[in-house]
């Protein structure tokens, strides 16, 4: 058996035993500072990644590194509590296993959420912005042998974001009194943020916020069919006209994130119990 394929079931069987039988019908992966939905997840699961067999440890700052199983907008879904990234040290395969393992699960749709800088100069910290498309600076986590039973050699990503769900979630939105941005999010490899320059270069190949996550389980989630609902919280502005003593700051960064998150978490739980 190809040993990606027994990781996969290895950690799935762990989690199905843990979880009880129960079905997700919604995968959840909240970023840097985000974990605040977690919070409204009822009848929960808690499962640490570090008892789940061949599962990695989230490192990243605002991570606690949890699978959560319950109900949120009266669906079952299972919620990643922090992610893994391509800057840990992981390769992409270690990196996108939990969207693996929630599609073999049984996830129907997957939601996604970071904390990005602001490329474009009409956003603001604490905005919300849903991704209508993204362009990828990181490793393609489907580089290597394929993986036949989750999807083909090459799939399409025409459509990356359901159309769909992102008309659901303007509407929601505007139902809720959120005023949510869209736009193309772009993801480099970090750990170390951008440079002005770089900042300006995404912004004039069409970037409107910049990350360092997301998009390698996208991919992932896409190959297997699944259709993908993604926001960034804005936690910086990421432009190339800063003054001279200003500096990012991973602290702030997690700050940001947590004070949209109330915002972010609403939204998600409404869409939900929409599908």
């Amino acid at each position: 058996m190809d040993p990606r394929i027994e990781r996969i079931n290895n950690a799935v069987d762990f989690v199905r035993e843990r979880i009880g039988g129960r079905v997700p019908q919604v995968g959840i992966v909240l970023g840097s500072g985000l974990g605040k939905l977690a919070e409204k997840i009822s009848d929960k699961t808690v499962i640490p990644y570090r008892e789940i067999p061949g599962f990695p440890v989230s490192t990243a700052i605002g991570h606690k590194g949890n699978f959560i199983m319950g109900t949120l907008g009266g669906k079952t879904v299972i919620a990643m509590q922090g992610r893994f990234h391509y800057y840990e040290g992981y390769p992409m395969e270690l990196v996108v296993l939990p969207v693996r393992v929630m599609k073999k699960l049984g996830i129907r749709w997957l939601f996604v959420s970071n904390a990005a800088g602001g490329v474009n100069y009409d956003f603001r910290i604490g905005d919300l912005m849903i991704i209508r498309d993204h362009i990828n600076l990181l490793p393609n986590p489907l580089v290597g042998q394929n993986l036949e039973e989750f999807g083909p050699r090459f799939p399409d990503m025409t459509r990356p974001y359901d159309p769909a769900l992102i008309r659901a979630a303007e509407e929601t939105a505007a139902s809720l009194g959120i005023e949510v941005k869209k736009g193309v999010y772009i993801a480099g490899t970090g750990p170390s943020y951008e440079t002005p320059s770089e900042y300006k270069y995404f912004r004039l190949i069409g970037a409107d916020a910049v990350g360092m996550s997301t998009i390698p389980e996208v991919i992932a989630a896409r190959h297997s069919s699944i259709p993908v609902f993604g926001m960034s919280v804005i936690t910086n502005e990421a432009h190339d006209d800063y003054a001279d003593d200003y500096e990012n700051n991973g602290d702030d960064v997690v700050a940001a994130a947590d004070a949209a998150a109330d915002k972010m978490s609403l939204l998600f739980e409404s869409l939900i119990a929409s599908l």
